[in-house]
């Protein structure tokens, strides 16, 4: 193996550890908190820490194998089970994003019809289209034996093996495409940018008091002044940031493993190696960034996360001498009573 294939190799590995253990902080959370299972944005999120931690577990280990053995590491049924996996995972995932997504724009644009518009069970639906929608192409290319391993991207994963099917396989590939990363991105765009719009004209309405605020007290020292300031600034960038994350993020890591395999679909076009490879290890990245995109860089996970830390450290949460909660109140009465 030469220079660029050990890089590539030690970079999989990274994308995996990371993935991994993200992954799972994210379901500890969800099982440790009752807050976090209360919200229906829970449902996505652990649909889509779910499907990243079985990627990660059962395809990004194949991957790696073909990068070092340079072929095929597995044999016929199982690297058609993979690929199968593959195929539907990357699938819900893109999906999961868009359900996301959606959340989010009915939390922001319809706040006070939030309860009514996006239930439990709105969000069980949801995924359930999702499963739906990301088992149905999986299953027609296995049923067309149009899965098998890639030396291209060193994987089992959508691969046309014989000529006579490039126009059928074509269409279907065009078909799976644009049926899971293009419309997840439009669904994305639309509803990230009606949740910009509103963020923006919140934050115009709060930079008017303010500046209201500044003009009557005509005392106040500059240095309060040029720090209100500097806060409506960062108040605008905020959502900015927020949204081209989430967009940008999509596009990044998807963006080149979807274009490239539109392009192979061409009689004349010869995918290089180690681009196949960079690409599909962009979308294995995607995995590994969405645990910190959606859950544990917000402050409710840290939370749960240092409560977490703390319990199996066995510290104290409260100081000793300011702690009188219901619970050990209720507790010393119990004490009282056996005594």
């Amino acid at each position: 193996m030469d220079l660029a294939g050990v890089l590539l190799a030690l970079l999989l590995v990274l994308v995996l550890v990371v993935s991994l253990l993200s992954n799972l902080l994210v379901l500890l959370c969800f099982v440790y908190s009752t807050e976090i299972r209360k919200q229906v944005a829970g449902v996505f999120l652990v649909n889509l820490s779910f499907c990243n931690l079985l990627l990660t577990v059962l395809n990004m280990p194949f991957t790696l194998l073909g990068i070092l053995r340079n072929q095929q590491p597995l044999g016929g049924c199982v690297c058609k089970a993979v690929g199968f996996l593959e195929t539907f995972l990357t699938s819900n995932t893109m999906l999961s994003m868009a359900a996301l997504s959606i959340d989010k724009w009915i939390a922001v644009v319809f706040p006070l019809s939030y309860t009514s518009k996006m239930r439990y069970k709105d969000a069980v639906i949801l995924m359930g289209y999702s499963w739906l929608h990301s088992l149905t192409f999986p299953l027609v290319s296995l049923f067309y034996s149009w899965v098998d391993y890639s030396s291209v991207y060193a994987s089992c994963t959508l691969h046309l093996k014989e000529e006579t099917e490039r126009r059928r396989f074509t269409v279907f590939t065009i078909v799976f495409h644009s049926t899971s990363f293009m419309l997840s991105l439009v669904i994305l765009c639309f509803t990230y940018l009606k949740v910009l719009k509103v963020a923006r004209f919140h934050c115009k309405r709060i930079d008017i008091i303010t500046m209201q605020t500044l003009v009557l007290l005509v005392d106040i020292h500059p240095s309060v002044k040029q720090r209100c300031l500097n806060e409506q600034k960062r108040r605008r960038q905020r959502a900015t940031k927020k949204i081209s994350i989430f967009i940008g993020s999509f596009v990044i890591c998807f963006g080149p493993y979807i274009i490239t395999r539109l392009i192979e679909l061409l009689p004349f076009v010869t995918i290089n190696y180690y681009w196949g490879i960079i690409s599909k290890c962009l979308t294995y990245s995607k995995a590994a960034s969405d645990p910190f995109v959606y859950s544990l860089l917000r402050q409710q996970y840290k939370k749960v996360l240092i409560n977490i830390i703390n319990r199996i450290l066995k510290r104290d949460l409260y100081p000793s001498s300011g702690y009188n909660s219901s619970l050990d109140t209720e507790n010393d009465y119990c004490l009282h009573r056996t005594n």
